[in-house]
């Protein structure tokens, strides 16, 4: 049975909020908190070094053993961290790269090429800075310490130093970083790994290989991928390749896709079998169902990603971070070219290579290829990029060690600070601007990828607002008898009531699966359309979604004044059914599932549909719309 607006009474923010937010919300929600947590990490271990030195090396370089049969595994606990835990970490960073990939920012090939160069910019000029302050010294086999952005890190901070950012600036951070560690990754392998063994890395490939078979037949047993995963994670570990590589390839093969209405209305089938009769075995079919509904990708994220955020990566700096910080070091690190190497890669090189670079692609490229953002964003994504935390570390303790390692970490953790700063400042004085000015610095001009792949058509659509001028465009994939639509309506009243240059868009998208009077409703209203009057069949249908039975239909028609004999036979001959399945089609073709799906300029809202959230949606889409003009 529906259930009708007065019976779940709006919010504010609705039931849906929670189902419909994007991977890449989520994952920039979960590393903006992680940051804490990394940050009062990275303080427990310098206080824990600094006040009981010896307890701190004694803990990590404990061995832990772990043997089946007559063989095993034996490292110390930090080796543990390093190479074992940190794999799942760079398994959800080669998840959100494949999502992105598949479904984001990069499904749109030509927008690879831009975080690509600019990744490899941001890597360049701080290796280049680095070698020439060690070039030729003991340490210049250091330089890869010296190129990597933290992901967690600088997302996080970003959000503290500069919280009312465009999601566009975090979306271009996150593939620039996530090029840069793959980079990182390949430098790892290469350089910084131990004398290979050939017998051990051909059997890697050969699992891999397996990997890739076994996912190809169409298996989805995690257990299997678990398994083949460890085992070709040991034979990376035996052949001397640093073996976190394994997580990133795992992460890269596991494909991504939107939940198809299909898929959608098998489930809701399962979960109706299961509500008509609650048995064990119909509840772990329902309970598949359910999950089989959504790609690998995005329900590998929601089981790891929380785990590596909040305990892997924190347990690393926890780890890693300590130093015993004396005036010997102190004094050591102020001439130290390693210190002073890292420093200034991290705080001068990345903001200039990941700008310039940028600029000159754009300058190349004649406008072609233009960042997603404004230019004070680029380069503050370039300052908060000089956070080289995770991968720097991680690194540092295969290139260094004694004093040249501590050296090394006070570097690093001097970079993050000063990085911090550096971007905190930046926004502050881009705030400061005149709004015009401001908005163009921070948002750009260039165009957004267009969800919405059937234009608006004033000569067809149904159109309430200026029908052909206005500045932002609000379509809305509905559905009569969904309760979210109707929550959503007084919204949608109320936003059209402050913006005179707003158009809104209503199209159907009967859910008949769990909607059985939708697709009649939805008719009903084109029959009303047919006399001029859809909006106040709309209207009336918002209002009693509970009630859309013939008779109910009928005697709305009467209330409004219609031809009720024309209104009936165009009912009975489904004359409105071609146009409701042409809204269908298209609503197909731009990815919708769900109701209510709302688009904004073409581009798809993801998120809350309260009038916070949905105002500054349409104030950002109405600013590039004026820069853009």
């Amino acid at each position: 049975m529906t259930e009708s607006r007065e019976t779940a009474p709006y919010s504010g923010r609705t039931a849906w909020v929670w189902n419909l937010k994007t991977p890449l919300r989520e994952f920039l929600r979960t590393e903006t908190g992680s940051a804490m947590v990394l940050l009062a990490a990275t303080i427990v271990a310098l206080v824990w070094a600094n006040v009981d030195p010896s307890s701190y090396e004694r803990l990590w370089h404990a061995a832990l053993s772990i043997r089946v049969g007559g063989s095993g595994l034996s490292l110390d606990l930090r080796t543990w961290v390093n190479s074992g835990l940190m794999t799942f970490f760079f398994f959800v960073v080669g998840l959100e790269a494949r999502r992105e990939f598949d479904m984001g920012e990069l499904r749109d090939r030509r927008r690879l090429v831009l975080p690509l160069v600019a990744g490899v910019g941001g890597m360049i000029v701080p290796i280049a800075i680095y070698l020439a302050a060690n070039g030729g010294g003991p340490a210049a086999h250091g330089w890869g310490v010296a190129m990597s952005t933290d992901t967690a890190f600088a997302l996080g901070m970003l959000s503290l130093a500069a919280a009312k950012l465009p999601a566009r600036m975090h979306a271009f951070l996150l593939t620039v970083t996530v090029v840069d560690d793959f980079v990182a990754l390949a430098v790892i392998g290469v350089f910084y790994s131990e004398a290979v063994t050939l017998s051990a890395l051909l059997a890697a490939l050969v699992i891999f290989a397996a990997i890739l078979l076994v996912r190809a037949t169409g298996v989805r047993y995690g257990i299997i991928y678990l398994l083949l995963g460890a085992a070709g994670w040991v034979a990376m570990l035996k052949s001397g390749v640093e073996p976190v590589v394994v997580g990133l390839a795992m992460g890269l093969i596991t494909y991504a896709s939107p939940a198809a209405r299909t898929d959608l209305e098998r489930a809701s089938d399962l979960f109706r079998e299961f509500r008509e009769q609650p048995t064990a075995e119909l509840a772990r079919t329902a309970s598949s169902g359910l999950a089989s509904a959504i790609s690998p990708n995005e329900r590998l994220q929601l089981l790891f990603h929380p785990w590596t955020s909040y305990l892997i990566v924190p347990l690393f700096a926890l780890a890693n971070a300590g130093i015993t910080i004396s005036g010997g070091l102190l004094s050591r690190a102020f001439t130290s070219p390693i210190t002073l190497g890292i420093l200034i890669a991290y705080v001068v090189g990345k903001p200039l290579g990941i700008t310039a670079s940028t600029w000159l692609l754009t300058r190349l490229s004649r406008g072609s290829v233009r960042p997603p953002v404004g230019w004070a964003a680029v380069l503050g994504g370039g300052t908060i990029a000089g956070i080289g935390f995770t991968v720097s570390l991680l690194i540092a303790t295969l290139a260094f060690s004694g004093p040249q390692l501590e050296e090394a970490k006070l570097g690093i953790l001097a970079s993050a600070l000063v990085a911090s700063a550096l971007t905190w400042v930046l926004f502050r004085l881009t705030a400061m601007l005149p709004t015009q000015l401001r908005l163009r610095a921070l948002m750009g001009t260039a165009e957004g990828i267009v969800d919405l792949a059937v234009p608006v058509d004033p000569d067809r659509d149904h159109i309430r607002g200026p029908e052909r001028d206005a500045l932002v465009t609000l379509v809305e994939y509905g559905d009569f008898e969904c309760p979210y639509c109707g929550q959503a309506e007084p919204v949608v009243r109320e936003l059209l009531a402050g913006y005179g240059d707003v158009r809104y868009v209503w199209r159907h998208l009967p859910l008949q699966d769990v909607h059985p009077n939708a697709q009649f409703a939805a008719e009903a209203s084109e029959a009303a359309a047919a006399q001029g009057a859809f909006w106040e069949m709309h209207d009336t249908l918002m209002d009693h979604q509970g009630d859309l039975r013939l008779g109910d239909l009928i005697r709305y028609a009467e209330e409004l004044g219609l031809d009720v004999a024309r209104f009936r036979r165009d009912l009975r001959e489904q004359t409105g059914a071609s146009r409701v399945a042409e809204d269908v089609q298209s609503a197909d073709l731009s990815g919708v599932s769900g109701t209510p799906t709302f688009f904004i300029n073409g581009r798809r809202h993801h998120g809350a549909y309260d009038i916070e959230t949905l105002t500054a949606a349409v104030r950002a889409a109405k600013a590039r719309a004026l820069i853009s003009a």
